[in-house]
């Protein structure tokens, strides 16, 4: 028997209640030009409200925010707000506002669960094309373990309903209870696919950010590889009792580390993982099984059972909750970067190479070998510990005549000291002696640039002058600039 109409339409003015337009002014960085910021950009997007007077949304709805304003719906007035939690790898944030708006905005109810396939769904929002509160309908169709915002991986609630622009951040309601928020859409012709975070994944974000900070999921990086070829699993000799996957290669070198190549994890905790690399998370659900990672990992360490060599054994894997790699993350803030003359110093960073690959250069950089593919998710060692890139062509000046564009190429050396990251390349440059700086780069073609040093450094304020730049670096660049040379290179 269906629901009178009036109890549904009491239903959505209930949840009508807790959602919110966003209104932000974002100021994104521009990693060709770290020195300044992109031109303002105003877009609107949805949150929800949630227990402990907060509001919900997406992290790429608020990054870069300099200005956010919150508008209930039916409501005329925008009310100022701020971020007091982000957390960019799995696109979650949460808001604040004046404590008096929730008087009249309750949270809205959470599902504990999740939803199952082929469950009724509404997602609430203020998609482009309108002002007003937008509805729409359809049905949860996948349940997937997936990568979102690298290295973050999560749980992702497929669902046909249509979620366009401005959706994003929006509640998403099954029997006027929420299931996640809708944070994307399929890209490309396909129609009406739309993605949803679900509460096990906010739950997550929300038990991580009392003190305001978000440290991240733990997480396994080991390479592995399916155990469902039969040649595979006869080269390990193994029974057919035995299903798992392969550890192709394990995340951690020394001897010490638990996990070895041809190692077969069986089971995490007392859960069995089966040839796919598949975990049974109720009778209808399965799903990879890095999903119980972070629901089993505690202090640090996850439970796993393995065969090795045959024979079955208990291990405590050491996981973590990010993954260093040499080509970083901005996650939120702005590049750090230094200017020396005509040339412009910056950290690699994976914004960099989007930019790169939106600009069709990607391809080139694979053709010469440049470092920032082939050592991009490196780990950081006392050798190196990040990637130091030119972000930009040269700043007009006589110094660079004769010499072919930089911009992308990766610094290997400053007269002839291996450069392990920015802050050592601005050391190194600070203490430089010499008549002149030799700046090498690591890749199959490319120049040895050479420059007068005295003259590069008096070039270097006229430089700043003629291209309206404020400051030669960002403040970490130049506290190491400022420093005594005394300290060469410490700690950098």
């Amino acid at each position: 028997m269906s629901c009178p109409a009036w109890r549904v339409a009491h239903a959505a003015a209930q949840v009508s209640d807790s959602v919110v337009k966003i209104f932000a002014t974002m100021r994104y960085p521009d990693p060709y030009k770290p020195w300044t910021k992109q031109a303002p950009v105003q877009e609107t997007a949805s949150g929800v409200v949630i227990g402990g007077d907060r509001i919900l949304t997406n992290a790429h709805v608020v990054l870069y925010a300099g200005q956010i304003q919150v508008q209930a719906h039916e409501s005329g007035d925008k009310i100022p707000a701020h971020v007091v939690a982000v957390a960019p790898g799995i696109d979650l944030a949460v808001l604040k506002v004046d404590d008096s708006f929730f008087k009249n905005h309750p949270p809205l109810a959470r599902e504990a669960g999740l939803p199952h396939i082929k469950d009724a769904v509404l997602v609430y929002g203020f998609p482009t094309g309108g002002t007003s509160l937008s509805i729409t309908k359809g049905i949860v169709s996948r349940i997937e373990f997936v990568p979102y915002n690298f290295p973050a991986t999560g749980l992702r609630v497929q669902i046909d309903a249509a979620i366009n622009p401005g959706n994003s951040g929006g509640p998403a309601v099954v029997n006027g209870r929420m299931i996640g928020i809708a944070f994307s859409r399929l890209a490309g012709t396909a129609e009406n696919i739309g993605y949803i975070i679900p509460n096990a994944e906010i739950d997550l974000f929300l038990r991580e950010i009392p003190g305001g900070h978000y440290t991240g999921k733990p997480a396994m990086y080991d390479e592995l590889q399916t155990l469902e070829n039969p040649a595979l699993r006869a080269y390990l000799k193994l029974s057919a009792a035995t299903h798992g996957v392969v550890v192709h290669r394990p995340h951690g070198s020394g001897p010490a580390y638990p996990l070895k190549k041809w190692d077969v994890i069986t089971h995490i905790g007392k859960a069995p993982i089966d040839d796919e690399g598949m975990v049974r998370i109720r009778a209808d659900l399965r799903v990879d099984f890095h999903y119980l990672v972070q629901k089993l990992a505690h202090d640090g360490r996850l439970p796993l059972q393995i065969v090795r060599g045959g024979k079955p054994m208990h291990i405590e894997l050491p996981v973590q909750t990010h993954l260093p790699t040499l080509v970083g993350n901005l996650n939120g803030r702005y590049p750090s970067y230094f200017i020396y003359g005509p040339l412009v110093f910056s950290k690699a960073t994976w914004q960099f190479l989007a930019f790169a690959d939106k600009d069709n250069i990607a391809r080139s950089l694979g053709l010469i070998n440049s470092p920032l593919l082939s050592e991009a998710l490196d780990v950081p060692s006392p050798q190196r510990r990040e990637l130091v890139v030119v972000s930009s062509p040269f700043f007009p000046d006589a110094l660079s005549m004769g010499y072919s564009n930089p911009a992308g190429e990766v610094v290997y050396s400053v007269d002839g000291i291996r450069v392990r990251s920015l802050d050592n390349l601005v050391a190194i440059l600070r203490d430089a002696k010499g008549r002149f700086v030799t700046i090498e780069f690591e890749q199959r073609t490319g120049e040895t640039l050479v420059f007068p040093r005295k003259a590069i450094v008096a070039a270097t304020q006229k430089v700043l002058i003629d291209n309206d730049v404020r400051s030669q670096g960002s403040p970490d660049t130049m506290a190491v600039w400022r420093a005594k040379p005394s300290a060469r290179g410490a700690g950098l």
